[in-house]
């Protein structure tokens, strides 16, 4: 959308992202993601880290039991999505401020681990329901999709030709 602030934050999960649910029965996921940068210092030969960014970040519907069930404290991860500011007054009556991220898009980082991805069951409906993911079958082809029909040449072995498909 025009006018949105939309950044892209790396860095670590401080605690394991907390889910929660609405009183209309809508899933919210909490987390934190504590992004510190380093510097070489020349001078003293060695790696220097600055300030951390602590940075509260929430996804929602669906997308946040996937989040949840997927996602550890001290995970490196990869967030992209839109800065919100939020007024409210807190105990003592104080007018607060604060800035969270709406999280469009997360995932692990590769830079320093590996991870298994797993297509989550779909619920029929295009922007989810409230249905959670199902364990699917793993396949002892790597790049077969869980789950799939045979009609789909990507995820068959062997049911492609040498014939360039474009």
């Amino acid at each position: 959308m025009a006018g949105e602030t939309v950044i892209t934050v790396v860095g670590n999960l401080t605690a394991d992202p907390e889910l929660r649910y609405t009183q209309n029965g809508l899933p919210v996921a909490n987390f934190t993601i504590a992004s510190t940068p380093r510097t070489f210092d020349r001078q003293a030969n060695e790696w220097k880290d600055g300030d951390a960014l602590f940075l509260r970040a929430s996804v929602w519907r669906e997308f946040a039991e996937h989040v949840a069930g997927s996602l550890t404290k001290g995970m490196r991860v990869i967030a992209q999505g839109r800065l919100r500011q939020r007024s409210y007054q807190d105990r003592e009556g104080n007018q607060r401020t604060s800035i969270e991220l709406e999280v469009d898009e997360i995932g692990p980082s590769l830079r320093y681990a590996t991870a298994q991805v797993t297509r989550a069951a779909s619920t029929g409906g295009a922007g989810g329901g409230q249905s959670r993911p199902q364990q699917q079958q793993v396949s002892d082809e790597p790049w077969s999709t869980p789950g799939s029909s045979s009609a789909d040449a990507w995820s068959t072995p062997g049911s492609f030709g040498d014939d360039t498909p474009f």
